[in-house]
């Protein structure tokens, strides 16, 4: 990729400004957190497009890597799947190389990075560097995430005995590195002290305008629902859908499961009229196996009338508004070959295959910089049927109405909220059925933390001056 995507170039508010400079002119370790819709992803790309640091930007998952252009963090760092334990892992000379050389070490959605891997981060970047006895070998270390949206997949069996054993929980902001717990292992000793952690909570939220709703959202957020406000959220969303039928703009069910989602989509398709078509992806290089590893559907199944979501922000002429952005729901009015026309609101688009590039890092001796090389494409039409998504893939994306469906109740803590906070206003809820008061879910991990910070954390960053 050649050129900024057209977030990058969106100018920053005080406070994101304020942030980034935080970042860019101090080797301070950063937490930056805030609710759904604080732009916390602009900040992101926009330090990664601007920062004059030598960064890599890392992920715990595959997908969440391409959304951030990064790398994986097990893939950065070398590190095998699963509980690694207090022990170094050996390290050839060019990942030593390769970790020596970043100044800044950006890690996303940070509250799905478990307290061990982030430990091996530490010992790893410490072994890389010779730096054994400061934390993180004096790599800065920023970090972008929300805890009461995203948890780590919590541990089983012999793994979750071990967790139970090492530490206070599985979350990022228990490892030994924050919390300053010696852990030796006969080679490297990470130090009896925990590194000096800067958590910045950005307040300005830009997804919603209406004080009430941001109010009702933030009581989700905490787990602080009143009768009242249950109330207003229920009898707002008890009503039944538009039907499109009788020319009502798209409507999207967000549901807790990969069943309930596939069913519905499959259902919708079914019912239309038309030959079904199905635009097989083109996959160049390891870019991994199983969808979990993919960005859009290995097939993807379309007829004339179905309602889809776009998967990527469009990329269209330099300097215009974007056509459409991740998560614009639309309908397809026709199919030819390398195109599929979409209509937005009205407005029909040709849209055409987009390619994800997985992206890996390396060191190069000659300009003693670090390069990141493309080392495998993803081609397929960046669309996804939308009749209905799950609540964990519609992460990040913004909803002017949705069906929310909690089935039989949310089974995660912060599901109820991600799933509240992707509709820009009240007035876009439909609920399949009524919210309970179990819908209602905090990891009371997740509460200590935030309240053990909530002072530094919730103070808006100003400018200096």
């Amino acid at each position: 990729m050649t050129t900024p995507p057209p977030s990058a170039a969106v100018a920053l508010s005080a406070e994101q400004e304020a942030l980034f400079r935080l970042i860019e002119d101090t080797r301070e370790h950063v937490f930056v957190t805030g609710r759904a819709g604080t732009g916390k992803s602009t900040l992101l790309q926009h330090l990664a497009w601007h920062t004059s640091k030598q960064i890599a930007v890392c992920a715990p998952t595959g997908v969440a890597a391409l959304n951030v252009e990064g790398q994986t963090i097990h893939s950065l760092f070398k590190l095998p799947l699963g509980i690694i334990g207090s022990h170094d892992e050996p390290q050839n000379d060019a990942t030593r190389k390769l970790l020596n050389a970043i100044d800044t070490l950006v890690i996303d959605e940070i509250s799905m990075v478990n307290a061990d891997l982030m430990d091996a981060i530490d010992r790893s970047l410490r072994l890389a560097r010779g730096r054994r006895g400061e934390p993180f070998g004096g790599t800065q270390i920023v970090m972008f995430g929300d805890p009461y949206q995203l948890a780590p997949v919590p541990p089983r069996g012999d793994e979750l005995r071990y967790v139970r054993d090492h530490y206070r929980s599985f979350w990022f902001f228990d490892a030994k590195v924050w919390v300053g717990e010696t852990a030796t292992d006969g080679i490297l000793d990470v130090g009896s002290y925990g590194a000096d952690l800067h958590i910045r909570e950005l307040v300005d939220i830009h997804r919603q305008s209406d004080p009430a709703f941001k109010s009702m959202l933030n009581a989700v957020r905490y787990g602080r629902v009143t009768a009242d406000i249950a109330q207003v959220l229920n009898d707002t969303g008890a009503r039944t859908p538009p039907d499109p039928a009788d020319g009502e703009h798209p409507i999207i069910t967000l549901a807790t499961r990969n069943d309930i989602v596939n069913n519905i989509n499959r259902r919708h398709l079914n019912e239309l009229v038309g030959r079904e078509q199905t635009a097989m992806a083109e996959v160049n290089g390891d870019f991994g196996r199983g969808d979990a590893a993919y960005p859009a559907d290995i097939e993807l199944k379309l007829k004339v009338g179905a309602q889809v979501m776009f998967l990527r922000n469009d990329t269209g002429s330099f300097g215009e508004p974007p056509r459409w952005v991740n998560g614009t729901i639309g309908t397809v009015t026709r199919i030819a070959g390398e195109s599929v026309r979409v209509d937005v609101e009205g407005e029909e688009f040709d849209v055409e295959p987009a390619v994800w590039e997985k992206y890996r890092y390396s060191y190069n001796p000659g300009s003693k910089q670090l390069t990141r090389d493309i080392v495998a494409e993803f081609t397929q039409f960046p669309l996804r049927l939308a009749w209905a998504v799950t609540i964990h893939k519609s992460q990040g994306k913004t909803y002017d109405r949705a069906i929310i469906d909690l089935g039989s109740g949310a089974f995660a803590p912060g599901q109820t909220y991600v799933a509240l906070s992707r509709l820009t206003s009240l007035d876009g809820l439909y609920l399949s059925r009524p919210l309970r008061p179990r819908d209602i879910q905090v990891d009371p991990d997740v509460q200590r933390f935030m309240a053990g910070v909530r002072a530094q954390a919730s103070t808006p960053v100003l400018p200096k001056g």
